[in-house]
């Protein structure tokens, strides 16, 4: 009985007027090839985050959609947040 286990990126969404970028993550774990346990994590990036550590997918659809445009509107938006 072998255990492997494999994390993947099954769904990525850009949602909202700021185009944040949602990913889900599957831990799935498998016995002999067959699924047994998949557990779900997301995080959201935002037009102002640092996108370094994230995948080569995730990062060409960041600078896709957080033109400067959208990062200008973001960061005015976090100013008025402030105020």
């Amino acid at each position: 009985m072998a255990l492997t286990e494999e994390t993947v990126e099954d769904k990525i969404e850009i949602v909202g007027d700021f185009k944040h970028v949602q990913v889900r993550t599957a831990t799935v774990i498998k016995r002999d090839g067959t699924e047994i346990s998949r557990n779900y994590h997301r995080h959201v990036v935002a037009p102002n985050d640092d996108i370094s550590g994230e995948s080569t997918e995730v990062q060409a659809i960041c600078n896709a959609v957080h033109t400067d445009a959208v990062k200008a509107a973001y960061a005015a938006h976090l100013e008025a947040q402030e105020v």
